[in-house]
């Protein structure tokens, strides 16, 4: 059950971080460089839109592991 609570926490945490905060966070660390070429605005663009969703996954997973905690049982089931 921990592993499922964790799961839903981390796709929801990941869909917010997408929506809301993404696009925003990586066009402005695009935004402090200079480049010679659209492909390397386009390159970093992707890399940081995507390590945000991972730190919104990776802050799920660890909310919902921490709120399922009470619910994980001590012993297997016979």
């Amino acid at each position: 059950m921990r592993y499922l609570i964790a799961i839903i926490c981390a796709m929801a945490a990941a869909l917010a971080a997408t929506i809301t905060v993404s696009s925003p966070i990586a066009s402005w660390f695009v935004a402090q460089f200079s480049y010679d070429s659209p492909d390397e605005v386009a390159n970093l663009h992707s890399l940081v839109f995507m390590l945000v969703n991972i730190a919104g996954l990776a802050l799920g997973w660890a909310v919902g592991w921490a709120i399922a905690g009470p619910f994980s049982r001590k012993t297997p089931l016979e």
